[in-house]
C-alpha cells in the first residue's frame, strides 16, 4: 500500500518533514523552524551547525560541551573562557587545566622593530606603508606627496627627476637646474638682441 503523504521525520519534533520545509544534516531531515541549537536555541544554518551523533549544536556550544577544556580555549582569538555552559544546560568535565600563553610577545625587540622600521615620506614625514609607497630617488613616498617640489605636478616613473632629494618635474628640473644660454630654453628671442 502507497505511503500517502509520508515522508521523513523530522529529528527534532519526529513530524513528517515535507520536501519543501526540509534541511538535512548529518543524514537526518529536519523542518527549517526545528533546526535550532539543542542548547542554546539558535536558529543554524549549513555554516554554523555543528552535528554530534545525534545531536545539533552553534559551534559555540559544541565547542563549550565537546571542545578542549582549560585556561586559554575561548571563543576566538586571546580570548579567557570561563563560561562553564550551565546556563545552557551543558554539563561539562572539568580537565586538567593547560598553562596559559604569555601575552606579551617572546622577542620584544623583534615586535619594537618592526614598528620603528616603518620607512617616512621625505615630504610630509610621516610613516609610508606598502599600500600607499611610491618609490623615487631611491626613498619612499606617499602617492599624494609623489608631485613636483615647484609646480605640485603629479608625477610618475617618465617625468620624475631628482636632486638634492627632492623631487621635480623634468620641465622644472630643465629650467632651473639645466644648462644655461642661447639655444638652452633659458633666453628668449627678446633678451638675445639686448
Amino acid at each position: 500500500m502507497p505511503n500517502w503523504g509520508g515522508g521523513a521525520k523530522c529529528g527534532a519534533c519526529e513530524k513528517t518533514v515535507y520536501h519543501a520545509e526540509e534541511i538535512q544534516c548529518n543524514g537526518r531531515s529536519f523542518h527549517k523552524t526545528c533546526f535550532l541549537c539543542m542548547a542554546c536555541r539558535k536558529a543554524l544554518d549549513s555554516t554554523t551547525v555543528a552535528a554530534h551523533e545525534s545531536e545539533i549544536y552553534c559551534k559555540t556550544c559544541y565547542g563549550r560541551k565537546y571542545g578542549p577544556k582549560g585556561i586559554g580555549f575561548g571563543q576566538g582569538a586571546g580570548c579567557l573562557s570561563t563560561d562553564t555552559g550551565d546556563h545552557l544546560g551543558l554539563n561539562l568535565q572539568q580537565g586538567s587545566p593547560k598553562p596559559a600563553r604569555p601575552s606579551t610577545p617572546t622577542n620584544p625587540s623583534k615586535f619594537a622593530k618592526k614598528i620603528v622600521d616603518v620607512d617616512k615620506c621625505p615630504r610630509c614625514g610621516k610613516s609610508v606603508y606598502a599600500a600607499e609607497k611610491i618609490m623615487g630617488g631611491g626613498k619612499p613616498w606617499h602617492k599624494t606627496c609623489f608631485r613636483c617640489a615647484i609646480c605640485g605636478k603629479s608625477l610618475e616613473s617618465t617625468n620624475v627627476t631628482d636632486k638634492d632629494g627632492e623631487l621635480y618635474c623634468k620641465v622644472c628640473y630643465a629650467k632651473n637646474f639645466g644648462p644655461k644660454g642661447i639655444g638652452f630654453g633659458g633666453l628668449t628671442q627678446a633678451e638675445k638682441k639686448e
